[in-house]
């Protein structure tokens, strides 16, 4: 029997930034990411579904940087002069990872700023934008309205989530095996009983005629969603 989503609030999202256990869950969120190998699902995903030199690259809901640019050394090989717009609520995008950005030729421009709102403020579009870990935060209503901005926001939209199925929330209460703390238990958890499955987020996706869509599991713990403007509506 598939499981039905559940969102719930998740305890990271409510501690201040520079909370200890905060601090050691971002720790133990940054492990978790690459177990789960996410940067470069990501990155294979961006250098398949981009038929041309990507120029700009939207980050949403982009933490401490650090995923990205995980993502940014797996592709400096192929792309060079790329900016890269990092969006989060909490200022956490420290002067190092800047300075890591600059070494693969990108450029890290972080914005301290709530999504909706920055989308909701964006003149023109972007090349690319991305979420890690982010969509699965949403109900249903709020998640259709991101999506939407989303669209109106760019040419290629791709998002690595977590994938709802029965052996990732097994896996998800094995943490402790691990060493995580409190709130990374909790957080993953939750994390899996809200993430997708099937074609959840292509349903939710706007004006399916004007994008290809791509959207299925991805290894083991990962659901992939892939948003690409027909030919005929990338201008």
């Amino acid at each position: 029997m598939a499981l039905a989503r559940q969102v719930e609030a998740e305890w990271l999202d409510h501690l201040p930034a520079q909370d200890p256990r905060a601090i050691r869950s971002r720790r133990d969120l940054k492990l978790i990411n690459v177990m789960m190998l996410q940067a470069g699902i990501m990155a294979r995903a961006l250098r398949s579904h981009s038929a041309e030199k990507q120029r700009t690259i939207l980050d949403l809901g982009a933490g401490d940087g650090t995923f990205m640019l995980g993502v940014a050394r797996r592709l400096s090989s192929y792309w060079r002069d790329v900016d890269v717009i990092l969006v989060d609520r909490q200022n956490i995008i420290s002067d190092a990872t800047c300075r890591e950005f600059r070494t693969l030729y990108f450029r890290a421009e972080p914005v301290v700023a709530d999504v909706f709102d920055f989308l909701e403020r964006m003149q023109g579009t972007v090349d690319i934008a991305v979420v890690n870990l982010f969509l699965h935060h949403m109900p249903h209503e709020r998640l259709a309205r991101l999506l939407a901005l989303a669209a109106r926001a760019t040419r290629l939209f791709v998002a690595c989530e977590p994938r709802r199925a029965a052996f990732p929330l097994l896996a998800s209460r094995s943490l402790w095996a691990l060493g995580c703390n409190d709130v990374t238990r909790h957080d993953v958890v939750a994390s899996v009983r809200a993430g997708f499955n099937g074609k959840e987020l292509s349903a939710l996706w706007p004006d399916h005629g004007a994008w290809n869509l791509d959207e299925h599991a991805a290894r083991l713990f990962t659901h992939r969603f892939v948003a690409r403007r027909t030919a005929r509506n990338a201008t």
